[in-house]
């Protein structure tokens, strides 16, 4: 599998992806908002665009598709339930349903939903040379996880985290919809001071490191992202300080909820 992350360096910090097949060259494109940087990549690649692939319906996700469309007549795949809400969606993909790229890259849908209520991540099992991948969308981000204020539901997104995101393993490298890993970083320190893994990795930011190439994995987020620390003592204290609740009344579900309320207002 090859891979093309697209910095698009626009106000909403997006990346748009390519995924190619390395046998055929044939791309999928994921969230092409910047139909022109992924236009000239493919091209500057020799690759002609053939599948679309929108993780959710917000524009900044979708509005790009009409003029790859244009260009390429690629089909655009989505969740089943976006029919709706993403203008001229040819193929709708379930839990456990394969996109297929190319002859030998196979991507499993995983059902996500929380940021909004019909939203996709594409799952690469790897191989003996590759380790396995998430596109995430705006499910998960680097060292965060998405809003839920634009047409989702925090309890949601954190089942989404338990039953899915939590559960996969150290190796997997995400792909996520945008960069805002420093943020991020300064809002878990902010919830967890101690934290000296999202220490090191801000101050490594801080001198120099291009987050914009970047690429975190599930198991440096189990050290750096709040959102997957919900048992810490220190997370939960400050929670209950900031909030003036109870501490004994957070469990893993309140703390998280709890977070994204914090996050939003921080």
């Amino acid at each position: 599998m090859l891979v093309e992350q697209i910095w698009t360096a626009n106000n909403y910090r997006n990346f748009n992806y390519l995924i190619a097949c390395s046998e055929t060259g044939e791309p999928l494109a994921i969230d092409p908002l910047d139909s022109e940087k992924c236009l000239t990549i493919a091209k500057k690649m020799g690759w002609e665009i053939t599948q679309i692939l929108n993780t959710h319906h917000h524009h900044d996700h979708i509005d790009g598709n009409q003029a790859v469309v244009d260009a390429t007549g690629a089909k655009v795949i989505a969740h089943a339930q976006a029919n709706e809400q993403i203008p001229g969606m040819d193929i709708g993909v379930s839990a456990g349903d394969v996109v297929k790229v190319g002859k030998s890259v196979e991507l499993e849908a995983l059902d996500t939903p929380g940021h909004t209520m019909s939203h996709i991540c594409l799952y690469y099992e790897g191989s003996d040379t590759e380790m396995p991948a998430l596109f995430c969308g705006d499910t998960l981000f680097n060292a965060g996880v998405g809003r839920c204020d634009f047409g989702g539901e925090p309890s949601i997104l954190h089942k989404t985290f338990e039953e899915q995101i939590f559960l996969l393993s150290d190796s997997v490298r995400i792909y996520p919809g945008h960069d805002y890993i420093e943020n991020n970083l300064e809002f878990t320190l902010d919830r967890e001071p101690d934290n000296q893994s999202a220490k090191k990795l801000r101050d490594k930011f801080k001198s120099g490191l291009d987050a914009e190439s970047f690429i975190s994995d599930i198991g440096l987020e189990r050290e750096i992202n709040v959102f997957f620390r919900l048992d810490e003592h220190q997370v939960r204290v400050g929670i209950a300080d900031s909030l003036k609740i109870d501490v004994n009344s957070l469990d893993r579900q309140k703390t998280f909820i709890c977070l994204r309320g914090l996050r939003d207002n921080w």
